[in-house]
């Protein structure tokens, strides 16, 4: 098969509703927390995982479109409405590739039955509030916030900025800071606003 411009079609999901429930009050978008129960099978009809029965049998929480998961779910599970089920389809490209992962072997193309139990606001995870809070104290200081910055200009190869740095962080607390204490709590960031 020849492809003018040479560039090969860029790999699909498919997608296929299995459920959808009567009311919608919302549909998921990039930079939303999902809570997600999940089956994974191989091209041959293995099962490699199922969250209703392995583990603590417990959904998971990700968010979407932020590479925390496989393109293919970043992709495959745009608006969707919760308590709907889909199955995708989806080609190595967009799963595991050449390399492949635990028991599943490069170049797999893997099935996933996926309901997405709720649908937040983010991408606000507990994980990233962690993370910033240094000193375990719950709640962010202006410096804790800096630093995170900082190393998030690190992490991305720019040079860190300590003026636009303090320019971000007095931006940061007069959104979040909403009892203006002088610190973020993990209630005030977690739990808030569409835009973020």
């Amino acid at each position: 098969m020849f492809v003018s411009g040479g560039k090969l079609p860029e790999a699909e999901v498919k997608i296929t509703v299995l459920h959808k429930p009567f009311l919608c009050h919302r549909k998921s978008k990039y930079g939303d927390i999902l809570l997600v129960h999940h089956e994974g099978y191989l091209q041959n009809g293995t099962k490699f995982h199922s969250s209703y029965s392995q583990g603590d049998k417990q959904p998971v929480w990700f968010t979407l479109g932020i590479k925390e998961v496989i393109k293919g779910w970043d992709k495959g599970l745009q608006g969707m409405c919760a308590g709907e089920k889909r199955r995708l389809v989806v080609p190595p490209a967009l799963a595991y590739g050449k390399e492949g992962k635990g028991k599943i072997p490069p170049e797999s193309t893997l099935t996933f039955n996926i309901e997405v139990m709720e649908i937040r606001n983010g991408p606000r995870s507990h994980e990233s509030f962690q993370e910033m809070d240094l000193n375990d104290d719950w709640k962010l200081s202006k410096d804790e916030v800096k630093e995170y910055l900082r190393k998030e200009f690190q992490r991305h190869g720019y040079p860190p900025n300590d003026t636009h740095h303090e320019q971000m962080v007095e931006d940061i607390f007069k959104k979040e800071d909403e009892n203006e204490d002088g610190f973020i709590s993990s209630r005030e960031f977690t739990y808030k606003h569409d835009e973020l």
